[in-house]
């Protein structure tokens, strides 16, 4: 099997060190016979910016990677993005959420000893059985809402049960629900990093997907996804992170590990490679 792999930086900063091992890794991956391509994940219009899109193509380029053209730029996209929840919305296994971060606080709070996934506590489902009536009507106000999986309801549709198989640790037993009622979309941004990625992996036919172990658990929610919306299963890789010596790994706020600061200081992109791992 030809690999087809990927690099997708989010452009909300210069990338660093971390990065740059990430991409090395996703393009030794697909060998010199694969394919690799770099995706542009800026659904986040209030924290991407452009400059930081063309420093990603400096910075790789600097780096000594080539990839394919076009390159796939999620925000010129959206409508890809909502044809998909629609599908979703047609089978039943959508619905809006109006519930603030305070309300739902207070809803856990009210509960108490609320389960955590992931991401953190789980939503309470709150909205979850408000009328088909009601949802309209707050909708055509304008309210903010976001939307949401029903759970539940994803997971009877499944005939089977679900497993992945990630290359460093073997075949994984999909367990989606560790998510609850997990948000898809809102309102304002026509789409959440789940969704995207997964239709874009399965539109661009990656059939490896390379990531930092990070994103380890939210392959049992894309692998839900995938079968829900009979999109192609992947392999993946999930692989480890560098750090810092404090041991903490290296985020765009730490300005001194960024491509481009480490090119300004004089360093080589050969003793960058070499810094990440990857010679």
């Amino acid at each position: 099997m030809t690999a087809i792999t990927r690099f997708a930086p989010s452009p909300t900063g210069f990338l660093h060190i971390g990065h740059a091992a990430s991409a090395l890794f996703s393009a030794k991956q697909a060998g010199p016979n694969g394919r690799f391509l770099l995706r542009i994940e800026d659904i986040d219009q209030t924290r991407c910016r452009p400059e930081y899109v063309d420093a990603i193509f400096e910075d790789l380029a600097w780096l000594g990677l080539r990839w394919e053209e076009p390159v796939r730029i999620q925000s010129q996209h959206f409508r890809d993005y909502e044809k998909v929840l629609d599908r979703l919305t047609d089978a039943g296994l959508l619905y809006p959420c109006f519930c603030t971060r305070k309300d739902i606080q207070e809803e856990i709070a009210r509960i108490g000893n609320a389960p955590h996934g992931p991401d953190g506590v789980l939503y309470p489902g709150t909205c979850r059985n408000l009328s088909a009536s009601e949802r309209a009507d707050r909708v055509a106000t304008g309210e903010s809402y976001a939307l949401r999986l029903d759970m539940v309801r994803a997971l009877r549709q499944v005939a089977s049960p679900l497993s992945w198989y990630d290359r460093k640790v073997g075949k994984q037993d999909a367990t989606p629900e560790i998510f609850g009622d997990v948000v898809l979309a809102r309102k304002d941004t026509p789409t959440s990093y789940h969704l995207s990625v997964t239709h874009d992996d399965h539109l661009q036919g990656i059939n490896l997907v390379t990531r930092g172990e990070d994103l380890f658990f939210a392959s049992h929610l894309h692998r839900l996804l995938q079968e829900l919306l009979g999109y192609d299963v992947p392999e993946y890789h999930h692989h480890g992170l560098l750090t810092g010596p404090d041991g903490k790994r290296f985020a765009k706020r730490d300005k001194s590990k960024t491509l481009r600061s480490m090119r300004d200081e004089g360093m080589s992109a050969q003793e960058v490679i070499a810094l990440s791992g990857y010679v």
